[in-house]
């Protein structure tokens, strides 16, 4: 390598995903964290349980009802997402055909009120337009 051409230690790449919307990256954090808690009691009971202490079964216990929430943070994510997508994640514009069958609607067209539009929705900045 040329001495003007040395590479630096942090190369920038592009993403190769788009980053999830705040509240599902949110929930999703949520659900981790409970999860990785979860297995950390289970574990513990297990080894408790192993070792004969009385400790084993509020543990055990302890295991069962974070399991239950555990899965109510898995299932809050894929809501999350679902309404996520549902309210900011599909952007639909009318077919040709649509448009012919409605009888005219453009501002250009007769009979038809334009649309004004908007700069201010939630997918302004992003790349998908």
């Amino acid at each position: 390598m040329p001495d003007g051409a040395r590479r630096g230690l942090w190369v920038e790449e592009a993403a190769g995903r788009r980053r999830m919307p705040d509240p599902v990256r949110v929930s999703a954090v949520r659900a981790v964290m409970i999860v990785a808690v979860t297995l950390t009691v289970a574990t513990i009971a297990f080894y408790l349980a192993l070792a004969g202490s009385w400790l084993a079964f509020p543990m055990a216990l302890g295991a069962v009802a974070g399991t239950i929430v555990a899965t109510w943070g898995v299932l809050d994510v894929w809501i999350t997402r679902q309404a996520w997508n549902q309210r900011y994640g599909v952007l639909s514009a009318p077919s040709s055909t649509a448009r012919t069958r409605r009888g005219g609607g453009g501002a250009g067209e007769p009979g038809g009120r334009g649309r004004i539009p908007r700069d201010d929705g939630p997918l302004t900045a992003s790349a998908r337009r």
